[in-house]
């Protein structure tokens, strides 16, 4: 047995993951109704990241604020333009691609979606992430409200910047205990990712995602195409050098994860392992990480932007190319008040669709729509996030290493 382990953990992770990936579907197409068991595996994978994700958070911001030396620098404004700008981008795109390939749907009807509470504009969405900003600490752990989180560990990180060096050595002890307890999770991931394949098909079926097919290959087409041609421009636009193997590694080792657990929030250790592998300073990527979670929403926004317009199509509302611009920064700004979990993105499409008069209940059953394509656009949308939240931190430290004339590895050899 221990000989069989040893051989199991010198297989890569990404390896492993693709036969818990393989083993997930076989057993989901042959013997659903006596695997369900496995479903389990994928529920612990994602409770244990997602419980685990919040206090990790905390300790490392805080760790790295309070040991952060005055005049050391960090590229925080530098990460969150890069931030801000993939999204917009990512909006931009979707948009672009609606009007080349316009759609319509047959919509569903709204039963089951009454208790749905979407947004009731870009003021409400701003007050609830200023009203997280505020939130209770334990309760902001407990909900894994990142922003409230963020906004406590900064707070207490500046307040421990002058306690004794012992008293920040036991934060930072913590933080790695924590980092190592996460490691051991992900470890697991291949079990997880096996349950939550098996659930995916086993629950919703392949043939209900061939009515949607057209939706699922413009959202999950526009997807690839900023993954693999906006970012890497955006990548070599700041750092000079050929941006593929950067790109590729993050969607190799976070995308595919991320892909899997659909939740941002969850795969936040698994971006923060990585960072550590490119070899990024730790005090900016501590921070900038569960940032990205919040606020870094590609594919949200590519969701909303192309979720509105197929409304906007089905209802034949004539829309001009600058009404449509001003949706992508619509979708960007409502994508940054997506939460980090899985479906996030849906509620804020009816915010969307009040920039064209669309009636709530429309909009809702575009909602109904976005859950039922959600096992693909969802999936692909959360790989699109949380990659680029790696890609961009690493974006920014190699641009300011180019203009300091640092010669430098987008991938060190150890990562490769």
């Amino acid at each position: 047995m221990n000989n069989l382990l040893a051989k199991w953990n010198q297989i890569s992770l990404v390896k492993r993951i693709i036969i818990g990936l393989v083993i997930g579907i076989i057993l989901a197409l042959t013997v659903p109704e006596q695997a369900k068991g496995v479903v389990i595996l994928g529920s612990l994978f994602v409770g244990a990241l997602k419980a685990i994700a919040p206090v990790l958070v905390l300790f490392l911001v805080m760790s790295a604020i309070s040991q952060h030396k005055a005049g050391q620098q960090t590229n925080m404004k530098s990460i969150i333009g890069l931030y801000l700008l993939g999204t917009f981008l990512a909006g931009l795109i979707a948009v672009l691609a609606s009007f080349v390939f316009p759609l319509t749907l047959t919509l569903p009807g709204t039963e089951g979606l009454g208790d749905l509470t979407p947004p009731g504009g870009v003021t409400e969405v701003l007050k609830t992430l200023l009203m997280n900003i505020v939130d209770n600490p334990v309760k902001a752990i407990f909900n894994a409200n990142y922003i409230g989180i963020l906004a406590w560990a900064v707070l207490l990180g500046l307040a421990l910047k002058h306690a004794a060096q012992s008293t920040k050595d036991m934060i930072s002890n913590f933080a790695d205990g924590i980092a190592q307890m996460v490691r051991w999770v992900i470890n697991l991931a291949p079990f997880g990712i096996m349950g939550l394949v098996f659930d995916a098909i086993a629950t919703s079926g392949i043939s209900t995602l061939l009515g949607y097919g057209q939706l699922i290959m413009l959202l999950v087409g526009t997807m690839f195409f900023v993954a693999l041609v906006v970012n890497p421009i955006i990548v070599y636009v700041y750092t000079r050098k050929n941006p593929y193997p950067l790109v590729l590694k993050c969607l190799k080792d976070s995308g595919i994860t991320a892909f899997f657990t659909r939740s941002s929030a969850a795969n936040i250790p698994v971006n923060m392992s990585l960072c550590e592998e490119l070899k990024l300073d730790k005090d900016t990527y501590s921070v900038s990480i569960p940032l990205g979670a919040t606020i870094n929403m590609a594919g949200a926004a590519i969701t909303i932007s192309v979720l509105t317009l197929a409304a906007v199509n089905t209802l034949g509302i004539e829309v001009d190319l600058a009404t449509a611009v001003i949706l992508s920064v619509l979708a960007a700004v409502s994508a940054c008040g997506a939460s980090g979990v899985a479906g996030g993105s849906l509620l804020l499409i009816p915010l969307a669709c009040s920039l064209f008069g669309i009636p709530n209940d429309v909009a809702m059953q575009m909602v109904g729509v976005g859950f039922i394509v959600g096992v693909i656009q969802d999936s692909c949308e959360t790989a699109l996030n949380s990659s680029t939240d790696v890609l961009f931190t690493a974006t920014a430290e190699f641009a300011k290493m180019r203009k300091e004339g640092k010669v430098f590895d987008m991938i060190p050899h150890k990562a490769k």
